[in-house]
């Protein structure tokens, strides 16, 4: 890791076992099981984002209006 910064992060006792057992089972650091999967974490909300700015100028759909049209049309 290049310059890694410290962090103390409080895990529930039954996630914080989860997270030894893999550790010990897979040989990797419970740090770098955590640094991946905030990585997901973060790249998945910047997919979203980039999903939401994609859509941006499509028109807005009412619920309601959507599903009694599903209704009317026999979809449901």
């Amino acid at each position: 890791m290049n310059e890694a910064k410290r962090a103390t992060v409080y895990f529930d006792p039954d996630v914080h076992k989860a997270l030894r057992l893999k550790a010990a089972v897979t040989e990797r650091s419970i740090s770098a099981m955590v640094n991946d999967a905030v990585r997901a974490a973060l790249a998945e909300d910047a997919d979203d984002l980039s999903a939401f700015e994609e859509r941006i100028h499509e028109p807005t759909v009412d619920f309601d209006e959507f599903v009694t049209s599903l209704r009317r049309r026999g979809k449901l």
